[in-house]
């Protein structure tokens, strides 16, 4: 896949929230905010004038005079949260600027939690929570090659783009040290860094089944409290992120479990719980895509209750069931608990997702190719 960056899925509706507000993009290490970014100025270069950057000490400099470049239309500020008083240096060149200007403001995962700390901005930014790739960004039409190709390499720019096992290893572990001494350390008081590696590199081995945080504690030795609250600060890095059950009323639904998944599927080592993962991101993407531009209130769970039976997601919007989606990594006979719970709830629309090439509806379970499952409802 010799493929070279492109305009990513969020484009369109940045570039009208830039006509009114400034846009912050946040989201994994290495997603490709930066790169999206770029792709806004003239030449796509991080030597062109109006991409500053925080950590480039010139531009700091400026920065802090309160020094733009002259005649650009718009400004990109990356990693601009790192100066302790960001909040209100860029609220200053905003609301100095904002009729001549467009702001552009990108980070790490720290970006995130940095702009919660005050309201000095206030209704002057819409904030986009940028995914690595999915299907119909690679292609329109994705070939079988692309499916295999993103499974194997994940969803961020420079592994899937590369597209080699050596890089691929090389950039998985360089990746973990820099979220885990960089972006963990300088955010959260752990002392025990050590463990935390150990817990990154176990969380692979539990994608797909409910979550024991009591297992895990075991594991490492320590409180449950601190491992609820390690898994909690890899979720706020982007390394991780659970999901909680859906209890329709008639359904005698679990209430406590949660399912974890992670940001970039590919270091999972079965294939199963791998494409189950991928399918989990795919839909948090476009569950954060419809929030973040529309502004509904949406939600990924998983269904299953007290007798074991489960469809792998369920996806809310405004607390109400969208539709229902189970995953196979084969063209296996239907989910007999589709049958079930289509009976039992009120969702509208329950898939069965494989990576196969059948495509058929048998007593309203639609049970389809992953690829047709993203053209036809839109997943971004």
């Amino acid at each position: 896949m010799k493929k070279e960056y492109y305009d990513r899925y969020i484009k369109k509706t940045v570039k009208e929230d830039l006509k009114a507000n400034m846009v912050f993009v946040g989201g994994p290490r290495q997603v490709g905010k930066t790169t999206f970014a770029l792709t806004f100025l003239s030449e796509s270069s991080e030597k062109h004038p109006a991409y500053l950057n925080w950590d480039d000490l010139s531009c700091r400099s400026s920065l802090m005079k309160g020094e733009l470049p002259s005649k650009e239309k718009i400004i990109i500020l990356d990693e601009i949260h790192k100066f302790s008083r960001w909040r209100n240096l860029v609220k200053g060149f905003y609301d100095t600027n904002k009729s001549d200007i467009e702001f552009i403001i990108t980070g790490s995962a720290r970006l995130d939690h940095y702009r919660k700390g005050g309201d000095s901005l206030q209704g002057r930014y819409h904030y986009y929570r940028l995914h690595p790739f999915s299907y119909p960004e690679l292609n329109k039409t994705p070939s079988k090659g692309d499916i295999e190709t993103l499974l194997k390499f994940g969803g961020f720019p420079e592994p899937l783009l590369k597209a080699e096992e050596k890089f691929w290893r090389r950039w998985q572990r360089e990746r973990l040290q820099r979220v885990i001494y960089e972006d963990i350390r300088d955010l959260e008081n752990v002392k025990e860094i050590s463990l935390l590696e150990l817990l990154a590199g176990e969380l692979p081995n539990r994608i797909g089944s409910p979550l024991s945080i009591k297992n895990l504690k075991e594991l490492l030795q320590v409180a449950h409290e601190t491992v609820e609250r390690w898994v909690t600060i890899f979720e706020r890095m982007y390394y991780c992120f659970r999901i909680s059950p859906y209890g329709p009323s008639r359904v005698r639904a679990v209430k406590k479990e949660q399912k974890l998944y992670l940001w970039d599927w590919s270091v999972i080592p079965e294939k199963g719980p791998r494409f189950e993962n991928f399918i989990a991101s795919l839909l948090l993407k476009y569950c954060h895509f419809i929030e973040d531009t529309e502004g509904f209130n949406m939600e990924l769970r998983f269904l299953r209750d007290t007798d074991k039976r489960e469809i792998d997601f369920v996806v809310l919007k405004e607390g109400k069931p969208m539709f229902a989606v189970d995953c196979k990594t084969g063209e296996k006979d239907i989910n007999p608990f589709l049958y079930y719970f289509r009976e039992r709830t009120r969702i509208p629309e329950f898939y069965q997702v494989h990576t196969g090439g059948k495509d058929y509806i048998r007593k309203g379970i639609r049970v389809l190719p992953v690829e047709t499952f993203c053209k036809e409802l839109g997943l971004i």
